[in-house]
C-alpha cells in the first residue's frame, strides 16, 4: 500500500491538520505555476514581466520541499531500498527500522539547530552555542535583521516587523527573515514527524519510515481491478 493511502487521520484535529498540510502544499504548487505561467505570457506577448515573480517562485519551491519532507514522513511517502532488510526476520526488521528512525531523529535535531542558527540573526535573535547540540544562546550573534530580499515587495501587513526586529527602520523590500522562517519551522516539523513515526514503529502501527513494496501493490491493485 502506498504511503498516501496508508495514512488515515483518527481525530477531528488530525483531519484538520492533514487537510491544512495538503492544502498548503497544493497552494504553494498552484502559486508557483500561476506566477511562472503569468511571467511567460507577459514576457513573450507583452514584453514585460513581474520582476519579483522569479524570486517568489524560488521561495515557494523551497517552502514546498521543506514542508513536504515532514509531510512525507507522516504519510510514509519517502522512497527507500529495503531489499537487504527484507532478508531479515520480522523481529530484526523492526529493530533495524527503530535504529534507522533513531539515527534520523538525531539528524533532524542537528538540522533544527543549524536551521535556527542560520535564521536567528535575520530575525534579530541569537544563535545557539554548542558544536552539535544547543547549550545556550550566543549574545555575540551579529544582528542581520536589516537584510532584505532582492525584489519581493514589502507587504503592509508585515510593517510591524520594522519595530519588532529592525529598530523602527523601514523596509523597502520584504526582510529575509520572512522567507527564511520556513527553515526552523519545517525542521521542527520534520523532527516532530520523525518522533511520531518512531513511536508508531515501536507500537507496531507501521513497519518502516519508507514506502514498502509500492510497485508490487500497484500491480496487485491493477490486477484486482481487471478481475472485476
Amino acid at each position: 500500500m502506498s504511503g498516501q493511502s496508508a495514512y488515515r487521520p483518527t481525530s477531528a484535529l488530525g483531519h484538520f491538520v492533514h487537510s491544512f498540510e495538503e492544502n498548503a502544499i497544493a497552494a504553494m504548487l498552484g502559486l508557483m505555476t500561476l506566477l511562472t505561467f503569468t511571467n511567460v505570457i507577459l514576457r513573450y506577448v507583452f514584453n514585460s514581466m513581474i520582476i519579483w515573480g522569479l524570486e517568489v517562485v524560488l521561495i515557494l519551491f523551497a517552502w514546498m520541499v521543506l514542508f513536504g519532507i515532514a509531510y512525507g514522513f507522516k504519510i510514509t511517502a519517502h522512497l527507500g531500498v529495503d531489499a537487504i532488510t527484507n532478508l531479515a526476520s520480522p523481529r530484526w526488521r523492526r529493530i533495524l527500522a527503530l535504529v534507522a528512525a533513531a539515527v534520523c531523529i538525531v539528524y533532524a535535531a542537528l538540522l533544527l539547530k543549524g536551521a535556527w542558527d542560520y535564521w536567528a540573526p535575520f530575525a534579530g535573535l541569537e544563535q545557539t552555542t554548542g558544536r552539535w547540540f544547543p547549550t545556550g544562546f550566543d549574545a555575540r550573534t551579529r544582528d542581520q535583521a536589516f537584510f532584505e530580499t532582492d525584489q519581493v515587495p514589502m507587504l503592509g501587513i508585515l510593517r510591524f516587523l520594522e519595530d519588532l526586529i529592525n529598530q523602527g527602520d523601514a523596509y523597502s523590500k520584504m526582510p529575509r527573515m520572512v522567507p527564511y522562517t520556513m527553515l526552523p519551522v519545517a525542521s521542527a516539523l520534520i523532527l516532530f514527524r520523525l518522533v511520531q513515526a518512531t513511536i508508531e514503529l515501536a507500537q507496531g502501527k507501521r513497519d518502516s519510515l519508507i514506502v514498502s513494496h509500492e510497485a508490487e501493490d500497484a500491480v496487485a491493485e491493477v490486477q484486482a481491478q481487471g478481475g472485476r
